[in-house]
């Protein structure tokens, strides 16, 4: 109940205050590119329920293509690269905290095809709301440079990322509480920021994280366990 309360008061308060950022985006999404300024996806939430998340679009109206948007796609318009980079894509969301179908802090909320194929895990993660943002989130807040790394992102993201994210949201709930959510809230703030303007302590965490994904490409990678014995040969 304490964070249900937290929730509504937070999430009324920055949607008063992002309220004109947001309509300064929707009237720039409208000027760049044919199509609504809003769109709405089915997103899995709590007990397996289905609801609508709500975000400004960020790609041309009627695009084909893969579910999840790599660094440098085609299909996201100019302003909605902006839009991506500083997350500002993501605001709408806060009428789902208002709304009770999601929360401020808790797993991110996935499409329902991924929560049903990794369902063993989300039993657990989906006892709570899904949330604007976790530790997860903050790991890979970059997801999509990071993937545009790899020579086949979609097996990285189901065989890397994904049960990566899994196991650190798993790990957060098990001792989750109100002073951690306020913690990971402003910690959420600065990774929004560009390299430049990041505090060095970030910039740093990014760095290690870009280590340790390639070296889980690497590992991962069709062959490499081969190669790996060949070497040591």
């Amino acid at each position: 109940m304490l964070k249900r309360g937290v929730d509504m008061a937070l999430s009324g308060l920055l949607l008063m205050v992002c309220l004109p950022l947001v309509a300064a985006a929707a009237i720039a999404i409208k000027l760049d590119s044919d199509g609504p300024a809003f769109f709405c996806q089915a997103r899995m939430g709590r007990g397996f329920r289905i609801f609508q998340i709500w975000k400004l679009r960020t790609m041309r109206r009627g695009s084909d293509g893969p579910v999840y948007a790599l660094a440098g796609d085609p299909r996201v318009t100019r302003v909605g690269r902006w839009l991506r980079r500083f997350k500002v894509d993501e605001l709408p969301q806060l009428w789902n905290v208002a709304r009770g179908e999601m929360s401020l802090v808790g797993p991110r909320p996935v499409v329902p095809e991924l929560a049903l194929e990794f369902r063993s895990a989300y039993e657990r993660l989906l006892e709570v709301r899904p949330g604007l943002t976790d530790p997860a989130t903050l790991q890979y807040c970059r997801e999509a440079e990071l993937l545009a790394l790899s020579t086949d992102p979609l097996h990285h993201f189901k065989t890397v990322v994904t049960p990566d994210k899994l196991r650190i949201s798993a790990a957060y709930l098990q001792g989750a509480n109100l002073w951690s959510d306020l913690g990971l809230l402003a910690g959420t703030v600065p990774a929004l920021f560009q390299d430049n303007f990041r505090p060095r302590w970030v910039q740093q965490r990014f760095a290690r994280q870009d280590q340790t994904f390639q070296r889980l490409i690497v590992e991962s990678a069709p062959g490499a366990e081969a190669q790996t014995s060949t070497e040591i040969v």
